[in-house]
């Protein structure tokens, strides 16, 4: 066959180019380079790997590769993202997003759960991480010694006293499940993520209608009693909300993209961490928090788009002060003005008018805290105001750790601690406990484990390649800093005061099974590539 201008071609072989004016139509054979209707095929002399990957993981794959698309790659002629109507931004391609995690979402273009060849069985061969085992058992033997000594008072108090036996007993029972769990093949883990996160939910709507009290809390309902177990369904919560939001975005075949991709993932803790608000439990609550932005970050969502999604609640907390909120919500309309062409009308919009409403309820929100929530938000800014009441826990604290000194007052002989000056010394303020009588020694060394264990849930996400384990591993890692900081924090006056407890070494067995289960996951998912 001829065309017209005299150039023969071949039947049946497309034309990837555009003829002057005319569009797409068949290629003539020797009348320039092939061509593609979205992106151009990179040049046949551009330096790639040994897999055939660009090294900059910009490049589309060769006509013929049996290689999967790379992430923000569309096949040869498929359309593009369409921008909505009325939006100023350009048509663009989509560009490869920041994130260890977002160039594996490129693996693999039909997700297939974990291990899918393997034969159907549910424990595999226990390989565990050295590293991550031996530190968090440090931080529980660690946490057993200071509990033992938080017991220890002038005035002995039973509930006290024998809390380090009892946290013995939880620490048993957690390394069995640690055994287990680590032995459970990433595949069943995968597929218990939906049914975890639907038990989840269903527990956490029976604790609003027969949950009790424990202890200080004994007028909030955030337990459950069943014969003479009793246990705290929103710690669970929290590796449900870890496998839930992992799961989906790992079936995603690309990271979020753009705000819109944000509302399902943050529906998904949103709806277990409403439920956790409602008990009222707000320092659990933060916990959802991190899990939610480390997953983000981690699956490689734009930095941009994760402050958009934070700023209503950065925008409800300012709006206590009438002046800074307005100062903050023109430089936020400025910044979407300026990172329009990065947006979509309808997502700018949403980011200015989500805001607005979150300034505007802030007061209804105020009136319906608990009276000591508004206590301790109030003290934080300045504990002298009530010393002897909602400023007590803050003062004692800092004295606590002001009076440890360099090396500490001795293992069982800190004041505060022993005249019971010191409120919670055994839960959330045991890291008073650890600077009074350890000093700053102590203190360093406490922090310095912790800071070593997140550091080897980092190491670990980023050697593994499936998207689901990484996610997981990421996930965790975000609610034991958010545990960490705000407990840590909240002792020495830089948070407000929260009732979360300090991973590992605080007295809860529900809190502590849930760390060991945390951990036996990271193992298991440490091992799936």
């Amino acid at each position: 066959m001829v065309r017209r201008d005299g150039g023969s071609l071949r039947v049946g072989t497309r034309d990837r180019g555009r003829g002057p004016g005319r569009g797409g139509g068949l290629r003539v054979l020797g009348r320039g380079p092939d061509r593609c209707q979205g992106r151009r095929f990179p040049p046949s002399a551009q330096v790639r790997d040994s897999r055939g990957y660009d090294p900059d993981a910009r490049g589309a794959p060769r006509r013929g590769d049996p290689r999967p698309l790379g992430l923000g790659q569309t096949e040869p002629g498929a359309p593009g993202r369409p921008a909505s109507r009325g939006s100023r931004r350009p048509l663009r391609p989509d560009r490869p997003r920041r994130g260890r995690l977002s160039a594996r979402f490129g693996n693999r273009s039909h997700p297939e759960p974990i291990h899918a060849g393997r034969p159907l069985t549910l424990f595999r061969r226990w390989a565990g991480d050295p590293v991550l085992v031996g530190l968090a058992l440090a931080l529980s033997l660690f946490g057993i010694a200071m509990i033992y000594s938080a017991g220890v008072l002038n005035v002995p108090s039973p509930v006290v006293t024998g809390a380090w036996r009892r946290q013995l007993v939880w620490l048993a029972l957690s390394l069995a499940a640690f055994t287990f769990v680590s032995r459970i093949r990433g595949r069943w883990i995968e597929w218990a993520a939906l049914p975890s996160y639907l038990a989840a939910v269903v527990l956490l709507a029976a604790v609003l209608v027969i949950g009790t009290g424990a202890g200080p809390a004994e007028s909030v309902g955030r337990w459950i009693q069943v014969g003479p177990i009793r246990f705290q369904p929103s710690e669970f919560a929290k590796i449900a909300a870890v496998l839930g939001i992992a799961w989906f975005l790992s079936s995603r075949e690309s990271p979020p993209a753009g705000v819109r991709d944000l509302v399902a993932p943050s529906a998904i803790v949103g709806v277990l961490l409403g439920l956790v608000v409602l008990q009222p439990d707000l320092g659990t609550a933060l916990a959802f928090v991190g899990i939610l932005f480390a997953v983000l970050f981690w699956s490689g969502t734009p930095l941009l788009h994760l402050f958009f999604l934070a700023s209503p609640g950065l925008a409800l907390i300012l709006a206590f002060n009438t002046i800074v909120w307005s100062v903050y919500f023109v430089a936020l309309v400025l910044a979407v003005y300026l990172f329009r062409y990065r947006l979509y009308l309808i997502e700018s919009a949403g980011v200015v008018l989500a805001n607005l409403a979150a300034g505007t309820i802030a007061l209804p929100v105020w009136s319906s805290l608990a009276e000591y929530q508004r206590n301790r938000l109030l003290v934080f800014l300045d504990p002298g105001m009530d010393p002897r009441g909602a400023g007590w826990n803050l003062i004692q604290s800092k004295v606590a750790i002001g009076s440890g000194g360099l090396t500490g007052k001795g293992f069982t002989q800190g004041t505060q601690k022993r005249l019971d000056f010191l409120p919670e010394q055994h839960t959330d303020f045991i890291f008073s406990v650890i600077g009074e009588e350890l000093g700053f020694v102590g203190a360093f060394i406490a922090i310095a484990l912790f800071a070593a264990l997140l550091y080897r849930l980092v190491l670990m996400a980023e050697k593994v390649s499936d998207p689901f384990a990484g996610l997981v591993l990421f996930g965790i890692f975000g609610a034991w800093l958010v545990h960490v900081f705000i407990n840590v924090g909240m002792t020495v006056g830089i948070v407000p005061i929260t009732g979360i407890p300090l991973p590992f070494v605080s007295y809860g067995g529900t809190f502590l099974l849930t760390c060991w289960v945390m951990t036996g996951l990271a193992v298991r998912m440490a091992q799936e590539d």
